[in-house]
């Protein structure tokens, strides 16, 4: 018997217009997921409102009750009852399509002493080892066990300590933040990451109850406590999604505002398009980013990506596109993920001039991309390609779009909210 190919799902926009409009910016992802991984800790139901819908979303939804959390969604809400958890096994297929499951295993070790995790998935931007978190958890107890592919973990209790990382890793400080919240006596986290995302999740565990201080700088110290509870907790606007539609917008060219926009995690982004040439006015009280770019922009002589507060790397594949269309050159490293430049070959066939280095590229600004069929190999790098076919001219079809779909709860409508002219297919 013959079998149907599966329609391939694509983005397909007609490019050379200017963004024009107003969008409202989602829920962010990368502070959601670690606060639905720490609803585990709590023997009771908590509320997270403006959750983004989005592929990464359910896929950590699914992880929660597979292993017995009841989890309600209406809208932008998420509700996570973990009273009747009793599974400690996560299942392969979730855990390998995204990063962040790894951080289930800090707070399932904390909820039930055990715990059985598959290496996790994700987008492939090099090497990312999990090292790190391994080797904290051992550090507060933990005995980890590989099988296979497998992580089979277990404790008799937690007990707080001094962990010094090598350097800052914000899987890692997740982990030992959901780790150390009830284990017995004091934890300090040395080289702490300082992401807003850490931050997001110190305050969600402290308002169930958690004493955690410190967050924000580079040393964390948590005092275990016995027990959390449930809560109500607000995620903040997503900082890597408005950078992307402010990319897109600096590379077309317009006048967007952004509502909703988290004004106050993006110093460095709003900082670097203002010196590529981009206005932009904030608006603290009503939550607002105007950008007016009203001529070519032009490009810094180097940037590199860095731990927060720096540029971020999840940016990087926007910037480097609208790079590719800016006047001189610019010399752009990533010292975070130095291999995340699987989105050079597609925008070389759209006609960009960027040579590959070690860890980074040279981009020498033309003045136009031309409209291709091109291929998604990761999240953020399948957004860039969408903001690279609105800056072309002509037609241009992205594939495999399931990447951008993991990050962005509906890049179609908001870019259509702005003018663009742009649809999904099949």
């Amino acid at each position: 018997m013959k079998t149907k190919n599966r329609p391939r799902p694509f983005f397909r926009m007609e490019g050379g217009h200017s963004l024009c409009g107003t969008v409202k910016v989602q829920g962010s992802k990368n502070a959601a997921l670690p606060v639905l991984a720490a609803t585990l800790l709590m023997e009771d139901t908590c509320r997270i409102l403006n959750c983004p819908n989005i592929s990464d979303i359910e896929c950590m939804k699914i992880l929660l009750q597979e292993v017995g959390c009841l989890v309600k969604s209406c809208g932008h809400t998420c509700e996570v009852n973990a009273t009747t958890v009793s599974e400690t096994w996560f299942p392969k297929r979730e855990m390998k399509k995204m990063r962040s499951s790894i951080i289930l295993l800090g707070a399932m070790l904390a909820r039930k002493k055990e715990a059985q995790v598959y290496y996790p998935g994700g987008c492939l931007l090099g090497e990312r080892p999990i090292d790190l978190h391994l080797a904290a958890l051992e550090k507060l107890g933990a005995k980890i066990v590989q099988e296979k592919d497998m992580l089979c973990a277990s404790c008799k209790e937690l007990k707080g300590c001094e962990i010094k990382f090598p350097f800052p890793s914000v899987g890692a400080t997740q982990n030992v933040l959901l780790a150390a919240v009830t284990a017995v006596g004091e934890t300090t986290i040395v080289h702490a990451a300082k992401e807003p995302e850490i931050c997001v999740l110190c305050e969600f565990l402290k308002k169930a109850g958690a004493d955690i201080e410190g967050y924000g700088t580079d040393v964390i110290s948590i005092r275990g406590v016995k027990t959390l509870h449930g809560t109500s907790f607000q995620i903040p606007s997503d900082r890597i999604v408005a950078g992307t539609y402010l990319f897109g917008a600096l590379g077309t060219g317009g006048h967007i505002v952004l509502e909703n926009a988290p004004i106050e995690h993006m110093e460095k982004t709003l900082e670097t398009i203002r010196q590529m040439g981009g206005t932009i006015t904030c608006d603290e009280a009503k939550k607002t980013i105007e950008l007016l770019s009203d001529r070519r922009p032009c490009n810094l002589e180097r940037l590199e990506t860095a731990s927060y507060p720096g540029f971020p790397t999840d940016l990087q594949s926007s910037l480097l596109t609208t790079a590719c269309v800016s006047e001189g050159k610019l010399v752009l490293k990533d010292t975070i993920f130095g291999q995340r430049f699987r989105i050079v070959e597609e925008l070389e066939r759209m006609g960009a001039r960027i040579s590959l280095q070690d860890g980074g590229c040279t981009i020498e600004g033309v003045k136009e991309l031309a409209g291709r069929n091109v291929i998604a190999r990761e999240l953020r790098g399948g957004a860039a390609l969408v903001e690279a076919g609105l800056i072309a001219e002509g037609i241009t079809t992205v594939f495999d779009i399931g990447f951008v779909e993991r990050g962005y709860e509906d890049i179609v409508r908001d870019y259509r909210s702005l003018g663009a002219k742009i649809e999904k297919g099949c």
